[in-house]
């Protein structure tokens, strides 16, 4: 009779299976065939139970934890594998639980509820099979491990939840089994999809995706889910361009996922495919499959996608995926474990085993796990197709979340058998005792576990019995020779501080060539760019907006403002309107060409002033001189140096003591001019009624009458002026407003009143000095200088009347520019009409400078 091939492989490993065989604390798997959906990766065949043992031992007391593989892909064979090293690393530890065997009931499913509860039930009422043996088990079982989908999880636990037994999946991040009070013996090694919306949305945050597009199931989980997703987008400004969803149960119809297909290649947003573990391999890779064939869109999935070489050369896939995967760390031990193996260890199908085996030797295969073999087996393409898949993974499917979870109840037992025995695990009456009703005592110690691993690493199980581990970002990449590759360019870790939970290398993602611009930026419309603001389109999205530039006084320094920012009152936007830069400082300076200008009119005409004074001081004893009283034209041209002089505290920088001064002087001095000239007039007048006989203006005749008149109104102005300084005296003032992107330095006059009563009182002796000139303009030519006042106060008026709507109607610097041109005009006007006359008799026509000539009418 033929040998089964079973029987074989264990004649082949005889040395093994003697060690498996000699106890009854079974290490086994069952894997059910009928599932569903299944790919030709499955490695589940015909249709009849796989069974195979193994034990790892020490001696002492043993105790039993649960274990249920999903339908049998290349990544639960590295989920068993996992499993068995844990428990070795713990059973062979000094440390934690010595003297304590955990044991292992493995059992395979095809996500067939009914082969769950039918394999859960039997390892609860301890029957086992192995191999032609039937056998009871008496030890306590402490947990369940298991790689359910959410659903599954969900039925399993509430048939099961009457007996207490923690319940602990590796793969389930259901948001929904969060709820302590409805789940109390609920754990897992994943973090919950809370944390998984909060990575999603701050990797969009981060590259200022703000147009989204969501594909996921309509089951009350990815609802919920989604909608979290949702209100976390909105809150970070950004919006939903649609959310289309398919059915949870069966299959999608060609025509829905047609549509789906073509709603993401007519958007421009980025895509997120919230393809959870509830659903068949087909359903999750059809969406995964299309989007890497479109070209300039970005995609944001959950769990990687394996393709090999020649799907990826034929189809030409696109760099365009970013994948948030469930955080795990390099196991070097486990990785010699792999090597290490036997293929007894996998199935009782001599044949599947081997081969698994042998496909390690594959030259394709990963460095870390490539067995060096001396002998090799040539696959066929089917052979190969099937025992080479686990060679393509770069991150043994869910070993990680396995080891964990092993190590999270050994550490619980460990403090549990520690606490209720006096810091002893010894066999004894007294431990013993400690493990009876062994699963209602554990959750108290399972809840906000602190632990380590077995590589030494610091783990925390919260107060909802997750361990938060986080998650990495993956980029998978398609090399020109048609391989990929999955390449870490970030990760989220929710338990870090805020400012460094999430981190992303934008240098290390690889985009296709077809994006414009990288990192591509599939928005609804552009940004915009600082020194423009967002404004919102009537009936569209917040989204979708144009971009207008900011206001004068106003920046944006960031992409996408919403308002643009006043600068502050000495500051200026640039040209760009990006950043504020300080206001120009300007005042009238020496140093600049209108300064200078001024300054040397003010001083060509003081020499001039100067020049005249010392002619008559010379001339002072000619008739000429004598009759234009001459006290009277000294004390003039001083008043007349001093106005010239007095012009150039207008020019340089504004201080306090200046203006005060400028004010002041100018309203002192042009009032001693005035005065000087409204003396000079009424002498005129009062010498020409002198001369006629009886006249009683004789005795007025002399200096001590224009004097008088001098000294009295120069007294007015300056009881004004010290009025002005007592009670709102002019200051330094930095005008921000006056000039856009200027400050004004420039003297607040404290008092417009007093100041406008200065120039009004000025403006009196100007007008009386006029009228009296003018009604004398007739007296006899030899006698008559009021010709000349007349019409030096002609000019003086004309000046100072076109000066108020010059000054009003000038901003800056050029307003003390123009008072200045009206200080030297007007006393320019005064000097040349009044004096040049004169010196030109004195200098030029001395003839006439005779008393003769003087007096003849």
């Amino acid at each position: 009779m033929e040998a089964h091939p079973l029987l074989l492989l264990l004649i082949l490993y005889a040395d093994i299976w003697k060690t498996i065989e000699c106890r009854c604390l079974p290490l086994s798997i069952v894997a059910l065939d009928g599932g569903s959906y299944y790919s030709h990766g499955d490695i589940i065949i015909g249709g009849f139970i796989q069974e195979f043992g193994a034990q790892l031992t020490k001696p002492s007391d043993s105790i039993i934890m649960q274990f249920e593989m999903n339908q049998y892909f290349p990544e639960n064979s590295f989920n068993f594998l996992a499993f068995l090293f844990a428990v070795e690393e713990i059973n062979n530890s000094s440390e934690l639980l010595p003297n304590i065997t955990l044991g292992l009931h493995l059992k395979g499913h095809f996500r067939v509820i009914s082969s769950i509860i039918t394999a859960a039930l039997n390892i609860l009422i301890g029957q086992i099979s192995i191999i032609n043996f039937k056998c009871n088990s008496s030890q306590p079982v402490a947990a369940i491990i298991e790689n359910f989908s959410a659903e599954e999880s969900n039925r399993f636990y509430d048939m099961f939840q009457i007996y207490h037994y923690p319940q602990i999946t590796y793969t389930s991040q259901s948001l929904y089994m969060s709820d302590t009070n409805r789940f109390p013996y609920f754990y897992r090694t994943v973090p919950n999809e809370l944390y998984l919306c909060a990575g999603i949305g701050k990797l969009l945050k981060h590259f200022g995706w703000n147009w989204v597009n969501i594909i996921s199931p309509n089951d009350d989980r990815s609802v919920k889910v989604v909608q979290i997703l949702r209100e976390g987008i909105e809150r970070s400004s950004g919006c939903i361009a649609f959310h289309e969803t398919f059915p949870h149960h069966g299959k999608i119809p060609n025509e829905q996922i047609e549509k789906i297909l073509a709603l993401i290649e007519e958007s421009s947003a980025v895509n997120i495919l919230y393809l959870n573990e509830n659903y068949a391999f087909a359903t999750h890779e059809t969406f995964r499959f299309y989007s890497l064939l479109m070209p300039g869109k970005v995609f944001i999935t959950i769990d990687q996608i394996e393709i090999n070489r020649d799907t990826s050369i034929y189809f030409q896939m696109k760099n365009n995926t970013l994948i948030f995967k469930i955080y795990r760390s390099d196991m070097p031990n486990f990785l010699k474990f792999i090597r290490e193996m036997k293929p007894i260890w996998l199935t009782n199908d001599a044949s599947y085993g081997l081969n698994w085996w042998l496909g390690m030797c594959d030259g394709q295969c990963p460095k870390n796990i490539k067995r060096q073999c001396n002998f090799s087996k040539v696959f066929t393409p089917v052979e190969k197709s099937m025992f080479s898949s686990h060679c393509q993974t770069e991150y043994f499917g869910s070993s990680y979340g396995v080891y964990n979870a092993v190590y999270a109840v050994a550490h619980a037992l460990h403090d549990m058998i520690m606490s209720g025995s006096g810091n002893d695990t010894t066999r004894t009456k007294e431990n013993r005792e400690v493990l009876d009703y062994l699963p209602w005592k554990l959750h108290r110690y399972l809840r906000n576990l602190h632990f380590k691993n077995g590589m030494g690493e610091e783990m925390w199980m919260d107060e909802k019995g997750d361990l938060i581990t986080g998650y990495i970002i993956l980029n998978m990449i398609f090399l020109p020779d048609g391989r990929s590759k999955y390449d870490i360019v970030g990760n989220y870790n929710p338990s870090a501080p805020p400012g460094q939970d999430f981190t992303i290398n934008e240098k290390a993602i690889v985009w296709e060539s077809s994006f414009n611009q990288t990192p591509p930026q599939p928005r609804c419309n552009p940004r915009c760019h600082p020194g423009y603001r967002k404004l919102p389109r009537e009936g569209k999205p917040v989204c979708c907006y144009d971009c207008i530039r900011c206001a004068e006084g106003e920046v944006s320094n960031q992409t996408d403002m919403d308002t643009c920012t006043t600068c502050p009152e000495d500051q200026w936007p640039n040209q760009k309107r990006d950043a504020c830069i300080p206001k120009v400082i300007i005042f009238l300076s020496y140093e600049e060409p209108l300064g200078i200008a001024l300054t040397s009119i003010s001083l060509f005409f003081l020499l001039v002033t100067v020049v005249i004074l010392g002619i008559f001081i010379y001339y002072r004893d000619t008739p000429i001189v004598r009759a234009n009283n001459r006290d009277l034209s000294y004390i003039f041209l001083i008043s007349l140096m001093l106005c010239f002089l007095c012009s150039l505290l207008f020019i340089g920088h504004p201080e306090d003591i200046t203006c005060i001064l400028r004010q002041t002087t100018f309203g002192i001095t042009f009032s001693i001019t005035l005065s000087s000239i409204l003396a000079k007039t009424i002498t005129v007048v009062m010498a020409f009624h002198a001369t006629k006989p009886g006249s009683k203006l004789r005795k007025w005749m002399g200096s001590r009458v224009s004097n008088s008149i001098v000294l009295s109104c120069s007294l007015i102005q300056t009881i004004l002026c010290l009025s002005w300084l007592f009670t709102a005296p002019p200051f330094a003032y930095l005008n921000m407003r006056s000039e856009i992107g200027t400050i004004l330095i420039e003297c607040n006059e404290g008092s417009g009143i007093a100041f406008y009563c200065i120039l009004g009182y000025l403006g009196f002796l100007a007008g009386v000095s006029f009228i009296i000139a003018f009604l004398a303009r007739n007296l006899p030519d030899s006698f008559n200088e009021a010709k000349y006042i007349t019409f030096s106060m002609l000019v003086f008026c004309s000046v100072w009347i076109s000066f108020i709507p010059t000054y009003l109607s000038t901003k800056g610097k050029y307003m003390v520019a123009v008072e200045i041109f009206a200080i030297l005009a007007s006393s320019a006007g005064l000097l040349g009409c009044i004096f040049f006359p004169k010196c030109y008799i004195i200098l030029l026509r001395p003839e006439r400078n005779i008393k003769k000539y003087l007096t003849k009418t």
